[in-house]
């Protein structure tokens, strides 16, 4: 799957400019494509080269610049575009100029990340909307509805658009209300109503291809969340019986530091691995047996066969030198697991800049049985948030899960120092997920 750099185009990703869309658009745009099962496949991929060029500053970054990542519009202002983001249509007229260089489709991933009260299970919700100020209908007319109109622009008919929607919503409704905006959340019925709206309003569009989260198996896939969670999926769906969907597939890990696979143990060992502090109960250890078991209840629960999976494998690696490289012998339950597994973070509920996290599998298509691709949704070397307590330069305010010292009752928030805000380029935890990489650069 070569992805497509002419020396016209090389040069504006080194120049980390755009080139010119109507220097390379004549005529009337190319008949909209009928959506296929997998638009990952048979396709090139969209290089923004806005990460291509923070990449290629950092030493090593040239091994990974051209990867495909995901465009995150996680406010209001970054689909208009700010100064320190390009904004939607920048990406797409960029797209086209690189879909003009052949024959087959190109694929884009985008990434709606701003419900109302987003990540309300979080200390800090650094979304626009909230749902006691008119949050909902705001959400639908200053965010999904501009969007939409700006993907069904008949110049992007071509692309094949996949929109993933907003990522780890679930937690915020399948766990106990952590918060007075959980609380809110829950009670008011938000988070399902915007989301159904999104979903009809983007799979109106024929080259959109829509993907709704599912979270991490650290939340769902626990027994008491497992069957719950796909079921609230098909109510907002719409999905039964196996008939069309507005939903192409669902997402996991999404921005997440979920392991794809753990070589070295499972929940079916003779040791009691399940009741170990790590697993606390889970059914799943790794998020490529997880989202298998899932897409296969999600079925169950209503949608078709067709549905695929797609993976965020961004940052999921757990290589370098502390990566285990054999099954633990110990015979306490704890110190086996500890021994055992490759993710390394303190706890499966640790999110921001994570210590001793590497690369993982490198975005490919149809890589397992159900899952649609493994894919960069989250572009390696962004920060998830600032480890320092002041204000990000957009009013962004930090989060205590982003502070190194932070402990959470007795867990550790695992976080790097020296962290810049959410969104920023953060050059030190890129030199370390290159270090870190798995498989090995």
């Amino acid at each position: 799957m070569a992805v497509r750099l002419g020396a016209r185009l090389m040069a504006a990703i080194a120049a980390t400019i755009l080139l010119p869309v109507a220097t390379v658009l004549t005529g009337t745009p190319a008949a909209a494509d009928t959506r296929v099962d997998n638009p990952y496949i048979a396709s090139e991929r969209y290089v923004d080269p806005w990460w291509y060029a923070s990449a290629v500053s950092e030493p090593g970054g040239a091994a990974v610049a051209i990867e495909p990542t995901g465009i995150w519009l996680d406010s209001v202002a970054h689909i208009e575009g700010t100064s320190s983001f390009p904004g939607l249509r920048a990406h797409l007229d960029e797209a086209v100029v690189q879909d003009s260089y052949g024959s087959a489709p190109l694929t884009i991933q985008i990434v709606l990340n701003d419900l109302p009260d987003r990540n309300c299970t979080h200390a800090v919700s650094n979304g626009d909307f909230s749902v006691t100020a008119d949050g909902l209908n705001r959400y639908r007319t200053e965010y999904v509805d501009p969007i939409a109109e700006i993907l069904a622009d008949p110049a992007y008919q071509r692309l094949r658009i996949v929109a993933i929607v907003e990522p780890d919503f679930l937690p915020g409704l399948l766990l106990p209300a952590a918060t007075s905006r959980c609380a809110a959340v829950q009670a008011s019925g938000a988070y399902p109503t915007a989301l159904r709206y999104a979903i009809t309003r983007l799979h109106a569009i024929p080259n959109v291809y829509v993907y709704l989260d599912a979270s991490h198996h650290g939340v769902v896939g626990h027994p008491d969340n497992f069957g719950r969670a796909a079921d609230l999926l098909a109510s907002i769906a719409g999905a039964t019986g196996g008939q069309p969907s507005p939903v192409h597939g669902f997402t996991v890990n999404v921005a997440g530091y979920g392991a794809l696979v753990e070589p070295y143990f499972n929940t079916h060992m003779g040791l009691p691995v399940k009741n170990s502090r790590w697993v606390a109960g889970n059914d799943y250890v790794d998020e490529l047996s997880f989202a298998q078991a899932f897409r296969q209840r999600l079925i169950a629960a209503g949608f078709g066969p067709g549905i695929g999976m797609v993976i965020d494998t961004s940052r999921s690696g757990w290589g370098g030198p502390y990566r285990p490289v054999r099954t633990s012998t110990s015979t306490d339950v704890n110190r086996f697991v500890d021994e055992s597994r490759t993710d390394r973070r303190h706890s499966v509920g640790n999110w921001c800049n994570q210590a001793g996290a590497g690369l993982g599998a490198r975005p490919t298509a149809t890589p397992a049985s159900g899952i649609d691709a493994y894919a960069w949704i989250k572009p390696p070397g962004v920060s998830d948030g600032t480890s320092m307590n002041v204000p990000g330069p957009d009013g962004l305010q930090p989060d205590p899960m982003c502070d190194p010292t932070y402990v959470q009752g007795t867990v550790p928030s695992g976080a790097l120092p020296y962290a810049p805000a959410a969104g920023q380029w953060f050059g030190q935890q890129f030199q370390e997920l290159l270090a870190n990489a798995y498989p090995p650069l």
